[in-house]
């Protein structure tokens, strides 16, 4: 019997894309001869993962799990809503979202660790799941917050089941108050932010390069205004966007009336103990995917025939 080594097991698995245990495995069963285990996985059908790895994938679903003080957010994504639906794909994507809590918070370390009931990692359990349902999958994002006192809202909206859906948002309140009353804030506010999409909790957590982009639309706005008068403009001009996009600054939406800053300062006194909005995570599904366009057949034969649609 051949002697299988580490590196031809990481050779087949760089051509095909399949488990380790299974490329070892190949190996096994075709006494080292590394085509011969190409055509071994591609019989049993677990070399597909690779035709498909290029292919867009931009549905899926986003999970998210929580033990109180630490939550964890992660996207999945698929080619088709149809596979979102599929039950192997959604204990997939919850079992996932258990193990990146347990985490650093990283694709990588996810992709890395043990898939609990098996013997091969999260990336392989991902790809024989490629394999057995036909369609490009991918971990396509991760994050994880924590806070030593008080707890960590979840909320998903459009959900699908439990903890699996289109949206989801973590919200970090750090408090030494009365978790009671931090538990319902917490999701008011993460249902607040899956709403209004805010930037950042507040103003000195906005990208540089975002304030420079907004300060200078201002300006050509205003162009040839006296420079000390373009000053009080622009300043203007980004307490305003500040007021629109941070977290902080937002009219509450369950009560207009109120930003969520006066929200969190009015629940002190129920809390017990000062509360502070610490961070938020915020997944859409799919957002930042450029997805193909369906082609228009019609168009394409038209064009083949040299005449018009």
């Amino acid at each position: 019997m051949a002697n299988i080594t580490a590196a031809m097991v990481k050779e087949l698995r760089d051509q095909t894309s399949a488990g380790m245990m299974d490329c070892k495995t190949a190996l096994a069963e075709t006494n080292g001869d590394l085509e011969a285990a190409v055509d071994w996985l591609r019989k049993k059908g677990l070399s597909k993962a690779a035709k498909k790895a290029g292919r867009v994938a931009a549905e899926g679903l986003v999970a998210v799990e929580s033990s109180g003080h630490q939550a964890t957010i992660l996207e999945v994504n698929s080619e088709t809503d149809f596979v979102a639906r599929n039950d192997s794909f959604q204990a997939f994507a919850r079992e996932a979202a258990k193990i990146a809590l347990m985490g650093a918070g990283s694709v990588e370390a996810l992709e890395a660790a043990h898939f609990p009931g098996s013997q091969t990692t999260v990336k392989d359990k991902l790809n024989e799941l490629i394999a057995t349902i036909g369609e490009n999958m991918t971990l396509r994002r991760v994050s994880k917050l924590e806070v030593s006192k008080g707890l960590i809202s979840t909320y998903v909206h459009n959900a699908v089941t439990e903890g699996l859906g289109k949206i989801g948002v973590l919200v970090a309140l750090e408090s030494e108050g009365d978790v009671t009353v931090l538990g319902p804030l917490g999701r008011q506010i993460a249902m607040h932010v899956a709403a209004t999409n805010p930037v950042a909790v507040d103003a000195s957590g906005v990208d540089a390069a975002t304030v420079e982009r907004e300060s200078a639309i201002l300006r050509e706005k205003n162009a040839g205004k006296p420079d000390n008068v373009m000053q009080k403009i622009v300043e203007s001009g980004l307490k305003s966007y500040y007021k629109e996009v941070t977290l902080l600054e937002q009219p509450f939406v369950h009560d207009p009336s109120k930003t969520i800053s006066q929200v969190l300062k009015e629940a002190e006194s129920k809390a017990g103990k000062p509360v502070t909005l610490k961070s938020f995570v915020r997944f859409a599904l799919g957002e930042g995917i450029e997805k193909e366009e369906a082609p228009d057949f019609a168009a394409e034969v038209a064009a083949a025939a040299g005449g018009k649609a």
